[in-house]
C-alpha cells in the first residue's frame, strides 16, 4: 500500500522507509515499556504482574481497529476484472529474484544480531570461564544493532526522494560486506572495554551492519514490484511468505557456529548479502516489459 501511495519508484521507497522507521521505533520502545510495566522477571512472577502489558496490548489493537475502519485505504487493483493468480508475478524475472532476495534478507536481519549476542554472551576469561555480565553486554550490542536499523531507516526517509532505491541498496550491501569481512578477519584479542568487559572490536563492526540492513527490505520490495501493475498485490503476498527465511537461514548459521565457531558462521551472512548486492546491481532489472500489466 505504501509503495502504491508513493507511485512506486523513489517516492514509493520513501514511503516504505517511513513505515519501516515507525516499525523500528516501536520495536525499540516496546521492550522498554515492557520492562517498566512488568519489571524484573523472577520465579515468583505471576500473570497479574503481566496483566498491565496485556491491557496495553488490547488498547493498541482497539485503537488501531477504529483508525483503520475510518480511513479510506486505496485499493486501485480491486477494479481489475481479470483474475490474477498468486503465482502470476513469477512471470517476471526481477520479481522471482526479488522473492529470493527477501528470503535471504530476513535471514540476514535476524542472523546478524542473534549470533552476535551468542558470541558476546559466551566470552571467556583467561581461565576459560564465561565472563560475568557478558550476557548483558551481548544484549546491549543486539539492541544497538536494532537501533542502527532505526537510524538507517530514518535517514533513508530523508534521502529516498533524491537517491534511487537501486543506488541505496547497492551501497548498503557493499558496506555490509566490507564490515563483515573486516570483522571475520580481525583478531579476537583486539579488544576494548565495554561496561568493564573486554569486547572484541569486531563486534562493533557487526553491530554497525544494522545501518545497512535497515533499508534492504523496503528497497528489495520496491525494486521487485516495479512495473508489475495488476500483479503487485499477489507479489506482495509472495514476499510476506518469504519471512520464513528468518527461521531457516539463522538455523543454518547457528549450526555452522556450533560446529565451527560463531565468527565463521558470518560467512553464511556474507553469501546472502552478496546475493542481495547482485540483485541490486543486475537482478532488479525488469526484462519482461512485454507482459501486459494493466
Amino acid at each position: 500500500m505504501l509503495n502504491i501511495l508513493g507511485g512506486g519508484g523513489n517516492k514509493g521507497n520513501q514511503y516504505i522507509q517511513i513505515g519501516g522507521t515507525l516499525n523500528s521505533l516501536t520495536g525499540t520502545l516496546t521492550p522498554l515499556l515492557t520492562g517498566m510495566l512488568v519489571g524484573t522477571l523472577t520465579k515468583d512472577t505471576t500473570m497479574s504482574a503481566v496483566s498491565p502489558l496485556l491491557f496495553v496490548g488490547m488498547a493498541v489493537f482497539t485503537i488501531s481497529f477504529f483508525i483503520i475502519s475510518r480511513v479510506e485505504i486505496p485499493e486501485p487493483q480491486a477494479e481489475v476484472e481479470e483474475k490474477v493468480g498468486i503465482m502470476s508475478p513469477l512471470k517476471f524475472r526481477h520479481t522471482v529474484l526479488g522473492v529470493i532476495a527477501i528470503f535471504f534478507y530476513v535471514g540476514v536481519e535476524i542472523g546478524i544480531p542473534a549470533e552476535l549476542n551468542f558470541f558476546i554472551s559466551n566470552l571467556k576469561d583467561g581461565n576459560g570461564n564465561i565472563i560475568e555480565g557478558a550476557s548483558t553486554v551481548g544484549g546491549s550490542f543486539a539492541a544497538a544493532y536494532w537501533f542502527m536499523m532505526l537510524c538507517g531507516r530514518f535517514a533513508s526517509t530523508i534521502i529516498s526522494g533524491k537517491v534511487s532505491t537501486k543506488m541505496q541498496l547497492t551501497v548498503v550491501s557493499s558496506v555490509a560486506l566490507a564490515l563483515l569481512i573486516i570483522a571475520i578477519f580481525m583478531p579476537n584479542d583486539f579488544t576494548t572495554e565495554f561496561s568493564g568487559i573486554p569486547v572484541p572490536v569486531k563486534c562493533f563492526f557487526i553491530a554497525a551492519c544494522g545501518l545497512c540492513t535497515s533499508i534492504m527490505w523496503g528497497g528489495i520490495f520496491n525494486l521487485a514490484v516495479e512495473g508489475l501493475g495488476k500483479y503487485t498485490a499477489p507479489a506482495s503476498g509472495l514476499f510476506m511468505t518469504m519471512v520464513v527465511g528468518g527461521g531457516i537461514m539463522p538455523l543454518i548459521q547457528r549450526q555452522v557456529s556450533l560446529n565451527i565457531d560463531p565468527i565463521t558462521s558470518y560467512w553464511v551472512i556474507i553469501a546472502m548479502v552478496g546475493y542481495i548486492l547482485y540483485y541490486a546491481l543486475i537482478g532488479c532489472k525488469n526484462v519482461n516489459t512485454d507482459i501486459k500489466v494493466d
